[in-house]
């Protein structure tokens, strides 16, 4: 929750935007936009000290040398989602590919569904993805999501561990339904319902992406002329 760490800090400390922005992960221009009250979104502010993440002695070291780089006390904590697509930053949007690539190829064992929730993509990214058959396939390099700042280290190992214990606890099912299959015909398995919800789901993420990513390019366009504004005041 980078903007809302910012926000309270902006409102409460008087270190620079500078130490802010690189302290919160974001641009100056977005952390003097929220001191001037024109940010696109009103953030409530998130109190970094309450949470551990700063202590009032870092803070303090911060306000009295401009110059100085605030350290981070303890990891953010969290939080996970239940419902819609993960937000990801415009920024690295263009790196997902990548980490789906990384996974595909070194955990087989996830789920694409589990893809899906780690990364914030759709079944058909990752299906382009693992046939080859994505529109930049040739630029695409597999990269830790980790890394890419996609996902979390806990998030990643907790659905390595679900996936194998999934993979685990099929294999014994399947060598039973081989013992018993001459004695007992299975039933023809209906995935039409299974279908139509994730086909519903899929929608329903496309909309809220859709939604967020215009909400971001019109944070962006307006960033990008007052940039312009300034140059030309500059000028």
């Amino acid at each position: 929750m980078p903007h809302a760490t910012a926000s309270w800090l902006v409102d409460n400390t008087a270190l620079s935007f500078t130490q802010i922005a690189d302290f919160c992960g974001l641009h100056i221009l977005e952390v003097q936009a929220m001191a001037d009250d024109l940010a696109g979104a009103k953030y409530t502010g998130r109190d970094p000290v309450h949470s551990g993440e700063l202590t009032h002695e870092e803070i303090e070291r911060g306000q009295a040398d401009p110059s100085y780089s605030l350290k981070m006390q303890k990891a953010p904590v969290d939080v996970s989602r239940t419902k819609g697509p993960r937000y990801t930053p415009v920024s690295k949007r263009q790196d997902k590919p990548d980490g789906i690539a990384w996974i595909i190829r070194n955990h087989p064992e996830i789920s694409d569904a589990q893809i899906g929730r780690l990364i914030g993509t759709t079944r058909n990214t990752i299906n382009a993805i693992r046939e080859r058959s994505h529109w930049n396939i040739a630029n695409i390099q597999p990269k830790d999501p980790v890394t890419l700042g996609l996902c979390s280290q806990r998030e990643l190992d907790a659905a390595v561990a679900k996936a194998a214990k999934r993979v685990a606890a099929a294999e014994p099912a399947a060598e039973g339904e081989e013992a018993v299959e001459t004695a007992a015909p299975t039933a023809p398995r209906d995935d039409k319902q299974e279908l139509i919800a994730e086909l519903r789901r899929e929608r329903e993420e496309a909309a809220k992406a859709a939604a967020e990513a215009a909400q971001e390019a019109e944070a962006e366009a307006w960033l990008t002329a007052k940039r312009a504004a300034e140059e030309q005041g500059e000028g």
